[in-house]
Parts: structure tokens; sequence; C-alpha cells
């Protein structure tokens, strides 16, 4: 009588996360400006990817029992936008905020070495680049990300109009057209809530028609930027992008 052969629980757990998932591996971690992080992921060719898009980082291993036990299922997952991926090398860039405090994400993040293996979702999202009179970005240090993508996707003749927020000068991301963007500084204030910013997009000087607007960064700023921009200036609703990526006391926000 032939015995029958059990497939190892860890295969089985493996097989599953390749249909579902993406393995790349880390090649290169570098410090990038102000408290953002450069992450390098390589293996991972011919994913499909629209500038603007994200990826969900598994920070904690979801197959793990402990993780499920503990209760850290929770936090498993992380996510972040792409800075640049070329589906031809594999490579793919993430460019992260380091987080205060000890959360998975921020551990993750600080912990990641090359050579790493490297779980993750294909990339998703429909925060894009639309088609405009010109294009409006708005945003702070974690919407500077996926507008470097968005930037670097854009023709060289159709027209930029943008304010992007740092704490200081020095924490500027090196953002494609960076020249036709209007640069603000917050200094030690909070990025919740910023005023600077609003006000910032409020002194551009813009065409009198509307054009297409990407907002993106802390909710309730990113909510004041498109209330500016629809009550004050008349734009329509559907102009106006907005992705909140955070707000403080939550863990992410979709």
């Amino acid at each position: 009588m032939a015995t029958e052969q059990r497939v190892p629980a860890r295969g089985v757990r493996k097989r599953l996360l390749d249909l579902m998932f993406v393995r790349g591996r880390v090649e290169d971690v570098r410090p990038a400006p102000g408290r953002m992080r450069w992450i390098r992921l390589g293996g991972v060719p011919g994913l499909e990817w629209t500038p603007g898009q994200q990826v969900r980082v598994h920070v904690a291993d979801i197959t793990a029992a402990r993780t499920w036990v503990s209760g850290a299922v929770r936090n498993a997952l992380r996510t972040y936008s792409v800075w640049d991926y070329d589906p031809s090398a594999g490579v793919m860039e993430l460019c992260v905020m380091d987080h205060p405090g000890d959360g998975p994400g921020a551990r993750w993040a600080r912990n990641a070495r090359p050579g790493d293996e490297v779980v993750f979702g294909k990339p998703e999202g429909k925060f894009a680049l639309r088609t405009g009179a010109y294009h409006l970005f708005a945003g702070e240090e974690t919407a500077s990300v996926p507008f470097g993508a968005m930037l670097r996707a854009l023709p060289a003749d159709e027209a930029v109009f943008g304010a992007i927020e740092t704490a200081r000068p020095e924490d500027a991301l090196p953002l494609p057209r960076a020249a036709e963007l209007s640069w603000c500084h917050r200094g030690d204030a909070a990025a919740a809530s910023s005023g600077v910013l609003v006000d910032a997009v409020r002194a551009l000087d813009l065409p009198d028609e509307p054009g297409t607007a990407y907002v993106a960064g802390e909710a309730r700023t990113v909510q004041a930027v498109r209330a500016h921009l629809v009550d004050e200036r008349g734009w329509p609703r559907r102009s106006v992008q907005v992705k909140p990526f955070w707000t403080p006391g939550r863990r992410g926000l979709e």
C-alpha cells in the first residue's frame, strides 16, 4: 500500500503567499532627507504599476502562529507609496517615513538590511494622474513620495503648480520639476491641521480655469486644502483628488 506523502505546512504557506503576494529582497537602505529612508527592493520584475500607487508590506509574518496568538496580525501590514519602479530590472524604490515610537512599521524600516526577504501586495490605489488643463500638487513629506513618481511621469509640456510643505528646507525630497513648485516650512509646528500648507496653496497664482489637483498627507489638512479649492476658488469637487495618509491617533488611513 502506497504511503501518503504529506506536504510540509511551511511549504503550503509559501505556495499560498506566492499566489497572493510578491516576494522581493532588500538591495539597499540609505538615509533620505529629513526623517525619510530609501529602501530599494529587487527581484520583483513585471508588476503593473501606475505612478502614485502604493504597496502593502508585511512587516510581520502573517503565516506564523505567534503573529495570530499575540494579536500582532492587526499590525502586520503597512502601506507605503512607491517612489519609483523599473519593471524590466525588477527594482522597486520605497521612501519610508521614520515615525517616532517603536511601532511595527517603524521597526521594520529601521531594521531592514540588504538580503532581507520582503513580502508585499501588488501595487494598488487610484491616486494617479488624470487629464487636466494643468496639474496642482499639494501635500507634506508623506505626499512627496507619490508626487515624485507622478511628476516624473508627466510630459514636460504639461503645466505644473504645487505647494509642498516640509519641516525645514533640508527635509525636501528631490522632486522632479522642483523649481516649478512652491515650498513652505512649518518649523517645529505639527503637520496635522497645518494652516501653513493651506496658506501656501491659497497664495498660488493659478490660472482662472480649474486644473486637476492631487492633495495628499494628513487627513484634516488635505480636507482643508480641498475646501479652499472648492469653496474659495470654485473648483468642481471631481477635479480634486484627495488621499489622506495619516492623522494623529490612527494607525493608517485608506
